[in-house]
């Protein structure tokens, strides 16, 4: 986002000195929250533990930026200061994030749904590879599919991220560093969702012949929670590898299926868990806004 791209010392130093003793230490907490969740995304790491906890940050970032927008004296700054025009754009940003949530909780829906269905087939039929094929198949193309809507969604955050020229310029920013924090909450939000919906879609984004060779790493029968994974693996892709593995009669073995699908439930689970209250926290917020700019 073009418009959240700000000298950093900048505007911190502009923070500071716009934000006496109380209202500072809020300031310091949301800053503090902000660079541990942009160091997240530095590390581009695709790891189920490494997205729950991005989550876990949005969650603090949200609790933090509700208590300012809660401050008497800033709500009287967004009201009275703001023009028509920025107050459009924060409340339509607080709404495309509400729109990203959802297609995110949506996406986790239809995997678990999917999921569940596959591995309740394998349990009732004793691991039958024949069922455990076909039922393979339908999930993988219920992935495929799953896959398209993904792709779609990532192509209109694209364009999403071209349209915050409505914001004013970085310049009047500088003066108005509630402006600066909420604008910047929105970005790594919307960063952080992204990277989700990635995640889900196809976080190594490997070529398939590559993926053959990473497969014998994958076929661990151990179970694992959600937050112990290796750094470098991704509940959906070790899915995905190990049906198509089966699928190919390459090396493999129901009993680790099992075992995967298994640890991607709980992935799902726990990730669900943290976009839900994101999303409550999302809404939160935008009511917060809403009542200010209708006081």
């Amino acid at each position: 986002m073009a418009v959240a791209e700000i000298n950093t010392k900048s505007s911190l130093h502009i923070r500071s000195n716009s934000f006496p003793t109380a209202p500072h230490s809020l300031v310091s907490q949301y800053e503090e929250h902000l660079r541990m969740l942009k160091d997240c995304e530095a590390t581009s790491s695709t790891s189920s533990s490494s997205l729950s906890h991005k989550i876990d940050g949005l969650l603090d970032l949200q609790d933090c930026t509700a208590k300012l927008l809660h401050l008497t004296t800033k709500q009287q700054v967004l009201a009275r200061e703001y023009s028509d025009k920025c107050v459009d754009g924060l409340l339509e940003g607080s709404l495309r994030l509400l729109d990203i949530c959802s297609t995110a909780k949506e996406c986790l829906l239809i995997s678990k749904e999917s999921l569940h269905e596959l591995h309740s087939v394998i349990r009732r039929r004793k691991g039958d590879e024949t069922v455990c094929t076909i039922e393979g198949g339908k999930y993988l193309a219920s992935r495929n599919k799953l896959k398209k809507a993904i792709r779609k969604a990532l192509r209109n955050l694209k364009a999403i991220k071209s349209e915050y020229a409505v914001f004013p310029s970085n310049k009047d920013i500088g003066t108005l560093p509630m402006l600066s924090i909420l604008i910047e909450a929105e970005e790594v939000t919307m960063k952080s969702l992204e990277s989700l919906l990635v995640f889900i879609y196809d976080p190594k984004g490997q070529p398939r012949q590559s993926r053959w060779s990473a497969i014998s790493k994958l076929m661990q029968p151990k179970r694992v929670t959600c937050d112990s994974l290796e750094s470098n693996t991704n509940a959906f892709e070790t899915v995905d590898a190990t049906l198509l593995s089966l699928l190919h009669h390459k090396s493999s073995s129901i009993v680790y299926l099992q075992s995967h699908l298994e640890n991607l439930e709980m992935c799902i689970q726990d990730l669900e868990l943290g976009v839900e209250q994101l999303s409550r926290k999302l809404i939160r917020n935008r009511v917060s806004l809403l009542n200010i700019f209708n006081h």
